[in-house]
Order: C-alpha cells, then structure tokens, then sequence
C-alpha cells in the first residue's frame, strides 16, 4: 500500500467524512466516494483509472459509481482534447446549484405522472392526493427557479464571506 503524505491522507480522510453524510442521505456508499472525490481533489477531469488510482479502489467499483452519478446529472462525461479517453467532471461554475436547484425535469415527471392519474381516475381520496402532487410539484419548480436566481445574485458575495473568514477577515468591513 503506497503511504500517502499527510495532506493527501487528511484529503482522503475528509472525503469519507463527506461520504458519510452523502450515504445518509440515501447515496450509494461508492458514488458518494467518488463525488466527494472529485468534488474536494483539485484536478479539473478524472478518468476512471485516475478515480480508482485516488480512491485506491478498483475499475469495477469507479464504473458503477460514476453510472449512478451521470444518471442523477451529479457528474458529467466528456474527452479530454487529443485523447479517446472519457473524463469525468462536475460543473465547476455552480456545483451546487446545478445539483440540489436543477431538478426541473425530474419533478415534471413527478407532475406529469400525477397528472396522468388525476385524468384516469375517478373522483375520490387519491384522486384528490394526485391533484396535490401535482399541484406541489409545479409549485417546488417554480420556488426552485426563483431560489435559482436568488443564489446566482449572491453566490459570489456569499462564498466571498467564507474566504474571508477563513483569512480572518471581517467580511463587513
């Protein structure tokens, strides 16, 4: 087993931290890994060799891993220039935003199949729990849109406040 130095081994040791809350929340344990992975390394793309060499975990287990994170758009794929090789990357520009904000198709499917049974079934109890699904569903997209904007405004001003506190620096003055 190749030793690490200690900042790589504090990196790694923090990326079974974040794992641990990405797990609980209902990530699977090897797609947590390597989206913490890529999230807090300081490389821009990973192929699945680089993955599995960082992780020390097999290619099997980086393959399963970056399926289940393209399929929840937590990742994207793309080449590097020159190369056949697929990389993997997250979007820099909003990660979080893009992750936890994005979801518009994912509740129109939500609403679409609940309008599909609020159309096919009759008046009663679960029609009624349909229309309100689909109901919440359009309303969680449209305060999704608008948190959207609201964090663009102030991503940069918010993340500002966090360097600055790191440095010690009051961000007020």
């Amino acid at each position: 087993m190749e030793e690490h130095s200690p900042e790589r081994k504090a990196m790694l040791d923090y990326v079974e931290q974040f794992s641990a809350i990405l797990i609980s929340s209902g990530m699977q344990r090897m797609a947590a890994r390597v989206f913490t992975y890529i999230l807090v390394d300081d490389d821009e793309t990973y192929t699945a060799a680089e993955i599995a060499e960082g992780l020390s975990i097999s290619l099997a287990a980086v393959s399963g891993a970056v399926r289940e994170l393209l399929a929840a758009g937590l990742v994207f794929k793309t080449r590097r220039p020159s190369t056949r090789a697929d990389v993997y990357r997250l979007n820099d520009d909003d990660i979080w935003g893009g992750i936890m904000l994005d979801r518009s198709g994912f509740l129109d499917r939500y609403r679409d199949t609940a309008v599909i049974g609020i159309e096919t079934l009759p008046a009663g109890p679960g029609r009624e729990r349909l229309v309100q699904t689909a109901a919440f569903m359009e309303f969680i997209k449209e305060e999704m849109r608008l948190m959207h904007e609201h964090w663009r405004e102030r991503k940069l001003e918010i993340s500002a406040a966090y360097e600055a506190r790191r440095r010690g620096v009051d961000p007020s003055s």
